[in-house]
């Protein structure tokens, strides 16, 4: 039996504009990585590490959850 994929999606980019326009430069210091990784986060080439994930979190002060779904494949 062949295993679904699944992916992150995130609103980080939609957070970002509800918090006083943080641009992704702002966002990218607040948590420590740069700012091609804020817009790969962005696009969803990239998922952050944990770390950085609870980091976001903190910024927008929301829930993991409210920012990061996990969508199971088929």
């Amino acid at each position: 039996m062949a295993r679904s994929k699944s992916r992150v999606e995130n609103r980080v980019r939609e957070l970002r504009f509800s918090h006083g326009a943080m641009t992704q430069e702002q966002l990218a210091n607040a948590i420590g990585v740069s700012r091609q990784t804020v817009i790969a986060m962005e696009q969803g080439r990239f998922c952050p590490s944990l770390e950085s994930a609870l980091k976001i979190g903190r910024v927008f002060n929301v829930p993991l959850e409210e920012i990061f779904q996990l969508i199971e494949g088929q």
